[in-house]
């Protein structure tokens, strides 16, 4: 087990080995037919950019969570829409033990306002073309949804949602 103090944090210690799965959201934000992406600074997709969001609070609903969650990573205002992506993200450990279990519900979001700039736990957060895309270490579930849904990718039409 890592004794890194980041991953000892209070906000970490329900993330890491935890009992349940943790709920979680992303949100899939365009502008200029580019998309919004964050290079993650933690586990469990430290150095991958991928979707902007987070962890899901008691009481809120994933849309609020996904405007919170994009706005304290990005700086972004969006104003989040419906479900269109859903997928378990499980990591274990060396000996088998489950590391991270978050359930992922990726909404659909429109930009409202505002310049990315990395916050919470983003190394780095902007707008990426699909040529862009192309070249950057992008988590295969961010290409997979962004390429199914969109069209988003190499060699794929775009289908931008204005």
């Amino acid at each position: 087990m890592n004794t890194d103090s980041s991953e000892n944090s209070p906000e970490n210690l329900r993330s890491v080995y935890p009992d349940l799965p943790r709920a979680a959201v992303g949100a899939i934000v365009f502008k200029d037919e580019r998309v919004l992406l964050v290079l993650r600074s933690k586990a469990p997709a430290e150095g991958v950019w991928a979707i902007p969001g987070g962890s899901v609070e008691l009481g809120e609903t994933l849309q609020k969570a996904a405007e919170r969650e994009i706005y304290e990573e990005t700086g972004i205002v969006i104003q989040a829409r419906e479900p269109i992506f859903t997928f378990d993200s499980v990591t274990h450990d060396n000996d088998g033990r489950v590391r991270f279990h978050y359930v992922i519900v990726d909404l659909l979001a429109d930009y409202v306002s505002g310049e990315p700039q990395a916050g919470d736990d983003a190394l780095d957060a902007r707008w990426i073309s699909a040529e862009e895309m192309d070249t950057l270490e992008v988590n295969p579930v961010t290409r997979k949804v962004l390429k199914e849904c969109f069209g988003f990718g190499t060699g794929a039409k775009n289908n931008f949602v204005k």
